[in-house]
């Protein structure tokens, strides 16, 4: 594909979210997220494709990777490469080609073949993306649901794990996010009123609360249903975030309720500090190396440099001369659609 002369257009599909980003003459003009209930079967990615804008439509060359395969409509993760991958060629305008990574492009009718390689491999995309950009980096990618954290080095990413699996083993892969992850998934007890108080094991809030109630989620990250399917206002968040703690909303004030949600976000950061941590003691990695920071995270990325002492780049800024959106942050939000599309 050349990217000067065609129109491209990134897509990253995944079980909660489907991405999309358009590359005109080798900048971004345009990135969107559509919330995607592919649990209950690949049907639910046409439903997400019709709210889509038009562009997504027309004719094009088309780049996909994807995080969806996981998801439990499939029998296994090549049953998901293969149905996605199917999916996308049938329904996308123009030459479809999937990301494989380590692998580069493939054909969709070869993804079967391949999907040890395309399983989850965006972040493989924005990393190589990155190494484009700059020699040596740590990419902190934080999204709705998981983290991704990946050395660059040489402009190479050189992550030590590349499957799901195995990046959970080398803390390549942290599971947490800034709107889907329930909070019982980093925490155990909370500090309330003098004590420390054990939790309710229900999933009665997730993260979205805390950083809603916090002030840093970001608008139109949170598309998903809330945890106990009811509004998002500040009240019904403070309520989710009362009942953790076994509590009614009218037992504490709006400053306590933020200040529990204050110390939750702190709660979430431990986690993703020590993953970096190890990473950064890489012999390979130079001191100096920064954070290259994107996703719906991005605030909790540049957190994170700071507990770590290490100067942060958000994504969009490194990449600021193939941009022309005017809202960087879904730039930011749809980082693999968007690395796909320039890359392919």
């Amino acid at each position: 594909m050349n990217r000067t002369k065609t129109r491209v257009i990134g897509w990253d599909l995944g079980g909660v979210h489907v991405k999309a980003a358009l590359v005109e003459e080798g900048r971004v003009v345009e990135a969107v997220q559509a919330p995607c209930r592919l649990w209950r079967g690949v049907p639910a990615l046409d439903e997400t494709f019709a709210l889509l804008p038009d562009w997504v439509r027309g004719e094009a060359h088309h780049a996909v990777t994807m995080t969806g395969e996981l998801t439990d409509c499939f029998a296994d993760r090549a049953d998901g490469v293969h149905q996605l991958s199917a999916w996308a060629a049938a329904t996308l305008t123009g030459d479809v080609r999937i990301y494989a990574g380590r692998a580069g492009f493939v054909a969709a009718q070869d993804a079967r073949a391949h999907a040890a390689d395309i399983a989850s491999a965006n972040w493989h995309a924005t990393a190589a993306l990155v190494g484009r950009h700059a020699a040596h980096a740590l990419l902190v990618d934080i999204g709705s649901t998981t983290a991704d954290l990946i050395p660059i080095v040489g402009g190479t990413p050189v992550a030590q794990g590349y499957s799901d699996a195995e990046r959970l083993e080398t803390g390549e892969l942290v599971y947490t996010g800034v709107v889907r992850t329930p909070l019982l998934a980093f925490a155990t007890h909370a500090p309330w009123r003098g004590r420390r108080t054990a939790l309710m094991s229900e999933t009665f809030a997730s993260t979205a609360d805390i950083y809603r109630l916090t002030g840093d989620l970001p608008e139109g990250a949170d598309q998903q249903y809330s945890a106990d399917l009811k509004g998002k206002s500040t009240p019904e968040t403070e309520t989710r975030l009362a009942r953790m703690v076994g509590r009614d909303r009218g037992e504490g004030s709006a400053q306590e309720w933020r200040a529990l949600a204050a110390w939750f976000a702190e709660a979430q950061l431990r986690p993703l500090h020590d993953a970096a941590a190890v990473l950064l003691s890489r012999s390979d990695l130079p001191g100096d190396a920064p954070l290259v920071v994107c996703g719906a995270g991005c605030f909790l990325a540049e957190r994170l440099a700071l507990r770590l002492g290490r100067s942060s780049m958000p994504l969009t800024a490194l990449i600021a001369g193939q941009v022309s959106v005017g809202d960087a942050a879904w730039v930011s939000t749809c980082g693999p659609a968007v690395a796909v599309g320039l890359i392919a």
